[in-house]
């Protein structure tokens, strides 16, 4: 039997945004501490960057069988081999990343920026895994490229480096602190 399926990305990630911001709502009307002002907005901007980002890499995901699924061995997908292939095709992954890294120290400041880059990296590693199993399972045509994971952690570096210089302005670290869930709004 032949055929292709999608489901849609607002079909999925549509509903997981209605439902944080339920408990959004929840949260900030029950005044629980980082729900509030900054940090509030900081949590929304948050979600809405992750949608952002699994709507690129992610969603919509589409599912084939028969005839239609991809026939190429999984293993095949795998591009294992470091900067065989870069080329400026890395730079929009360098970008996606960027803000990542920027927002994880202000989610949670206790964040170092070996931890932050870290973190940024077991992202990427785990989209570039979905996509892996998105084929296995789905039969897409996602393919698994350590480029990417060196392009996106590179980003998160990037992100990571931009907040520590936009700190070092004295008006622009005062906005950052209102922000960021453990200063002042929470």
């Amino acid at each position: 039997m032949n055929f292709q399926t999608q489901i849609p990305t607002t079909a999925v990630l549509g509903p997981a945004l209605a439902v944080f911001a339920v408990i959004a709502f929840v949260r900030r009307r029950g005044d629980v501490p980082g729900w509030r002002g900054g940090p509030l907005a900081l949590r929304v901007l948050a979600a809405v960057y992750a949608t952002a980002v699994l709507s690129i890499t992610v969603f919509p995901l589409w599912i084939y069988g028969g005839d239609y699924r991809n026939a190429a061995p999984w293993i095949s997908q795998i591009q294992p081999i470091p900067l065989l292939m870069a080329d400026v095709s890395m730079v929009p992954n360098v970008i996606m990343f960027v803000p990542l890294g920027f927002l994880l120290p202000l989610l949670s400041p206790g964040l170092t920026r070996g931890r932050t880059v870290a973190l940024c990296a077991l992202a990427s590693l785990g989209i570039e895994i979905t996509q892996l199993l998105q084929y296995i399972a789905l039969g897409n045509g996602r393919s698994v490229d350590v480029n990417d994971l060196i392009a996106n952690t590179l980003g998160g570096l990037i992100g990571c480096a931009a907040l520590r210089v936009t700190r070092r302005a004295t008006a622009a670290r005062a906005v950052l602190d209102r922000l960021s869930t453990t200063h002042g709004g929470a």
